[in-house]
């Protein structure tokens, strides 16, 4: 779920993935690998999106934390976690939809 929350706030703020690892400093791959969950970004990565996307640590992290739907409270997380990306994804599709209507 991580992976996807640090595609969707790269989308919101309208950079391609080869715009965004220039910037971090990372190769396009390892970015690409990061966005589909293929790989775990480290704390440094995820201070990088931190200062550059001006988003606490602790709200990416939130995302990160490891889903145990044995526990109520986890079932609890993982539902607002959802809620969360939902509403990421609605504000890039939105932010598109203005940069599109702008051309």
């Amino acid at each position: 779920m991580l992976g996807e929350a640090l595609r969707l706030i790269r989308v919101y703020h309208d950079l391609t993935q080869t715009q965004l690892s220039y910037e971090l400093g990372l190769s396009n791959s390892f970015l690409s690998e990061v966005e589909s969950g293929k790989k775990i970004p480290s704390l440094e990565i995820l201070g990088k999106y931190s200062e550059r996307f001006d988003i606490s640590m602790s709200s990416l992290l939130f995302f990160s934390e490891s889903l145990d739907e044995q526990k109520f409270g986890s079932k609890i997380k993982f539902s607002v976690g959802k809620k969360v990306l939902t509403l990421l994804e609605w504000a890039a599709n939105t932010s598109k939809k203005r940069t599109t209507a702008k051309v």
